[in-house]
C-alpha cells in the first residue's frame, strides 16, 4: 500500500510537472488592426472569433507602441523581443544604414538562398539583422531545444522576425503561390509544405473572386462600396464590389491573394496544416507557432480604414480566427494552449477624407520632400548636402561637407529652421538631442526609442498630427500618434481569466509577460516590464 500511494504521488508531481507550461503557446499578429475596429465592426462579428477571444481571455484596451516608426518589421521585432528599435535593431521596413551607406531591407541576408519555388530574392532572408533574442528563442534555449519554433506568414518579415534566431522554420509566402523559406532553416523544404504547395491551395479563392460576405446594407460602418478615398485593386476600373479575382490572376500573378481576405484564410490553412504534420502541442514540452495575418495591411493600406473591403476583410478574418480556435481546442485541447493576439501597428485615416470633414491636415509625397531639401540645401550652401531622407530620417552627405569647408553643426541648425517653417513638421531632432535625451520630452521619447545610432540619420523629423507621408488613396502609419500606436492585445487560454484593463500598456510588455508565464529567460533586450494582471491569475 505504502509503494502504492508514493507512486501515485510521484505520478500527481509529474503531471504537476508537467502542466507547469503550456503545450503550445500562439502569438497572432495582425497587420495594421487598431484597437478601434473591435468595436467598430463588433456587430457584424461572430460568438466565436475576436468575441470569444474577448469575452473569455483578458483584454487590454489601452495598448500602445512606445517608438517611432510604427511600421510592420519593427513591430513583429518589438512585440516578439520585448523592446524597441534602438535595442533591436529593426529601425523599418527597409531603410538608409549610416553604417553601410546604403538601402538594406530588415532580414535581407546575401549569404543564404531561396528553399522552395520562389525567385532568388524572395529567399535570401534571415533573422541575422536582429540583435536582440526574442521570447521564441528563449523557450527553444529554455527547453534544451527540444521545444520547437515555427513562424507562418505571407510577409517575410512577419514570419522570420517572430520565430528568432534558433527557429526550426520560418515559412512566407511568393507570388509563385507557394510557401517558400530559406536556407537559414533547412536545405529543402518539408515534404508536407511541398504537398500543400503542390496542391495550390490559393486557387479556389482566386476562381470564386471577392464579394462581399454580407448584404451590403449591413456595411453601414464603412462608406459607399466607391468613395473618393480608395485606391483601385490591381488596376480594376472601380474600387466596387464583385471583384474579378481571375482575371487580375491571369494579368499579374498569385500575389493578389494578398490584397484580399482570402490571404488570411490561406495562411490559416498553411497555419494548421503545420500544427499537424510538425505535431505541435503534441507532447510536454512546450511548442511555439507564430503566426502573422498581413492581408489586413494590404486591403488598409489600398482602400483605406473607412472602405467596405477592409470591413469585409475583418469579417471574414473574424470567421477564420473562429475556425483556428476551434481546430486548436481539438488538435491541442482546451486548456493545453496559451495564445495572444496583437498588431504590429495600427493606421491612420485618409487625409482627404479628414479635410472633407473640415480638418486641416494634407498627405506629403516623400519625393517632394526630398526635392525640397535638395532646393533648401542648393540655395543655401551651394550644393546638395541631403545624402538621403527616408522613414523620417534626414542623412546628410558628410564628404560633401567637408570639401565645402561647412561646419556639420551650422549645416543642422539651418536645416532645422527650415524644415520648422514646413505646415506639416511639428519638431526635429538632431542626433545629439536624441542621443542627450532625458525623458521629459514626451515626442522624444517616442523617437529616441526608435534610434540606433549606427543606422539613423542626422536628424529625424516627428510630422504633425493627421499628416501623412502618403498618396491621397488609402492609408498608412509611422507616428507616434495614437491613431498609429493604439492596438488591440488579449490574452487568452492556458491559465488566462477572464478580465480586462483600461490602463496604458506598452507593447514590449507582452514578450517578458510570456516569459514569467511559462518561466523562461527573458528575451536579452526588453526591460522585462511585464503585465501583472495575466501573472496573478
Amino acid at each position: 500500500m505504502k509503494k502504492l500511494i508514493l507512486f501515485l504521488a510521484f505520478i500527481s508531481m509529474s503531471n504537476l510537472q508537467a502542466q507547469e507550461r503550456p503545450k503550445l503557446v500562439v502569438g497572432i499578429v495582425v497587420d495594421q488592426m487598431k484597437m478601434e475596429y473591435l468595436y467598430r465592426f463588433s456587430n457584424d462579428f461572430s460568438n466565436d472569433g475576436f468575441k470569444r477571444l474577448m469575452g473569455n481571455g483578458y483584454t487590454f484596451q489601452n495598448m500602445h507602441f512606445n517608438y517611432m516608426p510604427t511600421y510592420t518589421a519593427p513591430g513583429h521585432a518589438s512585440i516578439y523581443t520585448g523592446t524597441t528599435p534602438a535595442t533591436h535593431g529593426i529601425v523599418s521596413n527597409e531603410w538608409f544604414s549610416r553604417k553601410l551607406g546604403t538601402e538594406m531591407y530588415c532580414t535581407d541576408d546575401a549569404s543564404v538562398s531561396t528553399v522552395g519555388d520562389g525567385t532568388k530574392e524572395e529567399g535570401e532572408m534571415s533573422p541575422k539583422n536582429l540583435l536582440a533574442t526574442t521570447i521564441t528563442d528563449e523557450l527553444r534555449m529554455g527547453t534544451n531545444f527540444r521545444g520547437k519554433v515555427i513562424g507562418v506568414s505571407l510577409k517575410d518579415r512577419g514570419s522570420i522576425l517572430p520565430a528568432g534566431h534558433f527557429a526550426n522554420w520560418a515559412f512566407w509566402y511568393s507570388k509563385t503561390g507557394s510557401f517558400i523559406s530559406s536556407t537559414f532553416y533547412g536545405e529543402k523544404l518539408p515534404s508536407w509544405v511541398q504537398k500543400f504547395n503542390d496542391e495550390k491551395h490559393y486557387m479556389p479563392y482566386i476562381n470564386k473572386g471577392w464579394d462581399l460576405l454580407n448584404p451590403k446594407s449591413t456595411y453601414d460602418e464603412s462608406l459607399e462600396d466607391n468613395n473618393p478615398y480608395e485606391g483601385k485593386l490591381y488596376n480594376s476600373s472601380a474600387p466596387v464590389f464583385p471583384y474579378d479575382l481571375k482575371d487580375m490572376y491571369a494579368k499579374n500573378d498569385a500575389g493578389v491573394i494578398r490584397s484580399t481576405p482570402f490571404g488570411n484564410n490561406l495562411l490559416a490553412e498553411f497555419a494548421m496544416k503545420a500544427i499537424e504534420k510538425e505535431e505541435l502541442g503534441k507532447d510536454n514540452i512546450t511548442d511555439f507557432l507564430t503566426v502573422s495575418f498581413s492581408s489586413t495591411d494590404y486591403v488598409g493600406h489600398l482602400l483605406g480604414p473607412r472602405s467596405m473591403e477592409l470591413q469585409d476583410t475583418y469579417l471574414r478574418l473574424d470567421q477564420t480566427i473562429a475556425e483556428f480556435l476551434n481546430y486548436l481546442d481539438k488538435t491541442v485541447g482546451k486548456d493545453n494552449y496559451l495564445l495572444f493576439l496583437t498588431a504590429d501597428h495600427a493606421g491612420a485615416e485618409n487625409v482627404n477624407y479628414l479635410k472633407d470633414h473640415k480638418y486641416n491636415v494634407n498627405s506629403i509625397s516623400p519625393k517632394d520632400i526630398r526635392n525640397n531639401l535638395k532646393d533648401f540645401s542648393i540655395k543655401t550652401f551651394g550644393a546638395d548636402l541631403v545624402l538621403n531622407y527616408s522613414n523620417f530620417n534626414l542623412f546628410f552627405n558628410k564628404v560633401t561637407i567637408k570639401a565645402q569647408n561647412l561646419d556639420l553643426n551650422v549645416v543642422k541648425e539651418a536645416f532645422k529652421g527650415y524644415l520648422m517653417t514646413q505646415d506639416y513638421v511639428k519638431r526635429v531632432y538632431t542626433e545629439e538631442e536624441i542621443l542627450n535625451s532625458t525623458g521629459s520630452d514626451y515626442f522624444l521619447n517616442f523617437i529616441a526609442k526608435g534610434y540606433d545610432v549606427t543606422q539613423n540619420g542626422d536628424m529625424v523629423i516627428l510630422d504633425k498630427p493627421g499628416y501623412i507621408e502618403y498618396q491621397g488613396t488609402g492609408t498608412s502609419h509611422g507616428t507616434i500618434y495614437s491613431y498609429d500606436t493604439h492596438v488591440p492585445a488579449i490574452f487568452y487560454g492556458w491559465h488566462i481569466k477572464k478580465g480586462e484593463s483600461y490602463n496604458k500598456k506598452e507593447i514590449t510588455q507582452i514578450a517578458p509577460t510570456i516569459a514569467q508565464k511559462i518561466k523562461i529567460s527573458f528575451p536579452n533586450g526588453t526591460e522585462a516590464n511585464v503585465l501583472e494582471e495575466v501573472l496573478n491569475q
